[in-house]
């Protein structure tokens, strides 16, 4: 099994930055892809970036240009670089990990608070 364990969240101004780091641990031969998403009070939980085990990303249109996903795979590490942040961006972050063995065995975080005042 896989573990992962987030961290970075917390509170920032409109226009501020914050990194989000995420650690796997366990299994983490298992892994390929990995991202983030992210859930609002009463709202679904969205994607916000995803990469590939060989590092290729892809963003959200929202995010787009203010958000960078990056991978270190010698430390099992996901980190999401957020810039510019909007208030619209306040969720609770999940860090995911895509398993090679089938999405039963995919596994989720525990989640970080991300809050942006205006």
């Amino acid at each position: 099994q896989v573990q992962l364990m987030e961290s970075g969240g917390g509170l920032v101004q409109a226009g501020g930055s914050l990194r989000l780091s995420c650690v796997a641990s366990g299994s983490t031969f298992s892994i390929n892809g990995m991202g983030w998403y992210r859930q609002a009070p009463g709202k679904q939980r969205d994607v916000v970036a995803v990469i590939g085990s060989g590092g290729s990303p892809n963003y959200a249109d929202s995010v787009k240009g203010r958000f960078t996903i990056s991978r270190d795979n010698a430390k099992n590490t996901v980190y999401l670089q957020m810039n510019s942040l909007k208030a619209e961006d306040t969720a609770v972050y999940y860090c995911y990990a895509a398993s090679m063995y089938g999405r039963k065995h995919d596994t989720w975080g525990q989640g970080t608070q991300v809050t942006v005042s205006s």
